[in-house]
């Protein structure tokens, strides 16, 4: 299990320093939620903000596109150092096109799905996909519970990703914690996001092994 920490759950004030200590702590990936305000009812920071913390981590950076027209950004966010942009199926921009600028930027391209979206609208996409991400609340607050029933959309695209021989990852954001990542290794989970279990413990470190004991 990958653990990606998200800076949603970090001390905004402390930004650089909060992305030191969870690259340290043994975080494989760093994840950036970018909200507009729009698309969902919050708003973050933008792909300045995301450049000037580049240099934080050598980790992957995983900027997460909660906004109407992702496909007017994807030049900006490159720019800015995302290694993976996932953006939803769900947005104003058309997908195919989306994607397309994505892949021309030379970065991997995923694409995200809410809670009420079936898994099926991925599958004309996903031989292009680096990456599937499916939000187990809905996007736009950090702290929120857990939804198990999204694994049953993991499990679906999990057999749908093996039927087709591909390496595509599934992702899940919302509610990990102790009690909960087990049920997404279970379902074929490879990446975890976790904000408020990670960036709210005593520890972070022993936070992130502890997590991935429990996948085991």
């Amino acid at each position: 299990m990958l653990i990606a920490p998200s800076l949603l759950s970090c001390d905004f004030s402390r930004f650089g320093e909060e992305i030191k200590r969870v690259d340290k702590a043994g975080a494989d990936i760093i994840h950036l939620d970018v909200m507009d305000g729009h698309f969902v009812p919050n708003l973050t920071f933008g792909a300045p903000v995301i450049k000037k913390l580049r240099s934080a981590a050598d980790k992957p950076f995983d900027v997460h596109l909660m906004i109407s027209q992702p496909h007017r950004y994807i030049g900006d966010f490159a720019d800015a150092g995302a290694d993976i942009i996932s953006f939803h199926t769900e947005c104003d921009s058309d997908i195919g096109e989306t994607l397309a600028l994505i892949e021309k930027r030379g970065v991997k391209p995923a694409l995200a799905i809410k809670p009420g979206t079936p898994a099926q609208v991925v599958l004309p996409y996903l031989d292009r996909l680096y990456m599937v991400l499916v939000m187990t609340v809905e996007p736009g607050f950090g702290g929120q519970s857990f939804m198990p029933d999204m694994m049953d959309k993991v499990v679906f695209l999990r057999k749908e990703i093996a039927e087709r021989g591909l390496n595509t990852l599934i992702e899940v954001d919302g509610g990990i914690a102790k009690d909960t990542i087990a049920t997404a290794a279970k379902a074929g989970v490879d990446i975890c996001v976790a904000g408020t279990a990670v960036f709210g413990a005593p520890d972070a470190k022993t936070a992130i092994e502890e997590l991935r004991a429990l996948c085991k």
